[in-house]
Order: structure tokens, then C-alpha cells, then sequence
């Protein structure tokens, strides 16, 4: 088997779970919603979970703390155990009500946690970003 792979998505529940190509299923999705939503204010209506006002606004909420800092413990447990037993694939996605500023901003943050902390490949893709035609 070769190196470890984290494959991240961020995701409307609008449009749908994200489908997964590894034909093998499993892996983590987590629910968002039950965070403040940045989409709700005017001032973020019109940017993502990417920029640096919603990052901020998000930053600073307990509960969007305490969210992260459980879900990104649970998967970086499952990135130990997968590194241990040789695997090479582990999925994990986040959702929101319009897959733009939550999701998003909880996939990046696990992104840069997992960087930081193990030596794999690790890919993020913002589905509904894409079709909205922010990137």
C-alpha cells in the first residue's frame, strides 16, 4: 500500500452528501449546522468560509471551538490507527445548510491541523464553492 491520503470535502446538505469514489465507504461526515451561521448576517452573506471575516467570526465562538477541537481529535485518532495499520485512504466531510462558510471553514481548519501534525497527503475539495463559482 502506499502513503496515507486524507481526502476532505465541504458540502451543501442541499444538494447532497458528497459521493465517494474509494468504493470502500466509511470515513467521518460531520453535521455543522448546529454552529452559528455567518450566512444569516449581511456583512458575510456574499463571501465563504475562506475568507479572513468569516474565519475570524467563526474563530472566536466557543461552540465552533469545542466542534473543531473534538471532530479534528477523532480524525487525526483515525489518521494514527490507518498510518499504524498500513491504509491508505480516509475520507471525511463537512456540511452545512449551503456548503459556503461553515463547512468550509471546518475543512480548512482540519486541513492545516493534520499539515501540522503527520507527514501525508491531504487534499480538500469545496463542492459547493465550485458550483457556485467561487473557485
Amino acid at each position: 500500500m502506499g502513503m496515507l491520503a486524507l481526502y476532505i470535502k465541504s458540502f451543501s446538505y442541499k444538494q447532497g452528501y458528497p459521493l465517494d469514489s474509494s468504493m470502500h465507504g466509511g470515513g467521518y461526515v460531520f453535521d455543522c449546522r448546529s454552529l452559528p451561521n455567518p450566512g444569516r448576517d449581511p456583512a458575510f452573506r456574499s463571501l465563504t468560509g475562506l475568507d479572513s471575516e468569516v474565519i475570524q467570526y467563526l474563530s472566536k465562538d466557543p461552540l465552533v471551538e469545542e466542534f473543531l477541537s473534538r471532530s479534528i481529535a477523532l480524525v487525526e485518532q483515525h489518521v494514527r490507527v490507518f498510518l499504524d495499520r498500513n491504509f491508505d485512504y480516509v475520507s471525511v466531510a463537512f456540511g452545512c445548510t449551503g456548503g459556503q462558510h461553515r463547512s468550509v471553514f471546518c475543512a480548512e481548519s482540519l486541513c492545516a491541523s493534520v499539515r501540522e501534525n503527520f507527514d501525508i497527503q491531504v487534499s480538500v475539495e469545496h463542492i459547493q464553492l465550485k458550483a457556485m463559482g467561487f473557485l
